[in-house]
């Protein structure tokens, strides 16, 4: 079996909860996958929209990820006079909310799909990943809970019982598996969005 299928069914059985034997995920990663640093691959996004040229407040939902703040608060959070010290969040910027919940046990990381630019509280870490890397293998890689150990060794809930408090250092040095070969990233994406798909009209 390809090892794409093999991780296509492995983040699958990850985010139903069903037990995976590292014998199964070492044979996904055999040979043909390596482990880079978050780091390696992004770079963390810090522009501020100090001249209040976005005016739509984003937010990142577990469950709905990225959409405006007054869709999921049904009001606005934010208003001109403080989105000045905002981050400005591009298409397909990556964005890691530290508020955990049933959904998001260490924080949901979304995309940013809305294909236009907004802004975002400095609550938010921000990055973009280089264009080497497919986005959509990365969506379904935080979709999964392969991270999840690192978040929860490294991290730590500290005075907020509902949030996740990391440094920047230690989040970027967060290790990634992915493939060597991009077109092998760009194929598991698809396959599991296919996936993704077929189970949601079949519900």
């Amino acid at each position: 079996m390809n090892s794409f299928v093999l991780f296509s069914l492995f983040i699958l059985c990850m985010n139903f909860n069903f037990r995976v034997t590292k014998h199964c995920i070492m044979c996904v990663i055999n040979n043909t996958w390596e482990q880079r640093k978050l780091s390696d691959i992004a770079i963390k996004i810090i522009t501020k929209n100090q001249a209040v040229q976005y005016t739509e407040t984003l937010t990142n939902s577990a469950e709905y990820g990225i959409i405006n703040q007054r869709d999921f608060f049904d009001k606005d959070i934010s208003n001109t006079e403080n989105i000045n010290g905002y981050y400005i969040v591009k298409p397909n910027d990556y964005i890691y909310n530290p508020r955990i919940s049933t959904l998001a046990p260490v924080g949901p990381i979304n995309r940013n799909k809305l294909k236009r630019t907004g802004v975002m509280s400095p609550l938010y870490t921000i990055f973009r990943v280089q264009a080497s890397i497919a986005l959509l293998f990365l969506d379904w890689y935080f979709a999964s809970t392969v991270w999840h150990k690192y978040m929860l060794m490294n991290g730590d809930s500290g005075a907020r019982a509902d949030r996740i408090s990391i440094k920047d250092s230690t989040f970027f040095d967060m290790p990634i598996m992915i493939p060597k070969n991009i077109d092998e990233s760009v194929l598991i994406g698809k396959t599991l969005e296919s996936f993704n798909d077929y189970i949601t009209l079949h519900q």
